[in-house]
């Protein structure tokens, strides 16, 4: 997969994503109960928070540095999820919404930035973008669809 075409599998994802939530009001998106007791306001801050450790990531694998493992530094990454969530409990909608936002287009110009090399082959670069954006998106947009079956 080269690197516009990781970028299109990207985007469309994220599209899909925001889409499932579209329409929404603010209690709605504030209404806890779609996966577990998150809210969709809590799984936008949930993508937010991989979109930022795709990030720190990313330039500690171009450096050819090893990832600090979850397990290590907070006891496994439902620890970190359940830990990053109530960071971000807090926040408004607008707050929410406004750093999905600007994470993501952090991401992608990183993405973008990024050397050629690193998207020829299945690299562990190509595979951590994967794992936290594109391949972990539809996971919650199919959550989020299927709760808003429920609440009809």
């Amino acid at each position: 997969m080269r690197k516009q075409s990781l970028l299109d599998t990207l985007e469309k994802a994220w599209q899909e994503f925001n889409e499932s939530y579209h329409g929404l009001s603010v209690s709605q998106i504030s209404q806890p109960g779609v996966i577990g007791e998150w809210s969709v306001k809590d799984i936008v801050g949930h993508i937010t928070t991989w979109e930022e450790e795709a990030l720190k990531a990313l330039a500690l694998i171009l450096k050819g540095q090893r990832l600090p493992r979850y397990k290590d530094l907070y006891g496994g990454l439902n620890a970190f999820n359940a830990l990053m969530t109530e960071k971000k409990r807090f926040l408004s909608l607008s707050e929410i919404l406004e750093q999905s936002d600007l994470i993501h287009q952090k991401l992608v110009a990183y993405i973008k930035s990024s050397p050629q090399e690193m998207f020829t082959t299945e690299t562990r670069f190509r595979r951590r973008i994967r794992l936290d954006t594109y391949g972990h998106y539809p996971e919650h947009s199919r959550a989020i669809l299927a709760w808003r079956k429920e609440i009809k």
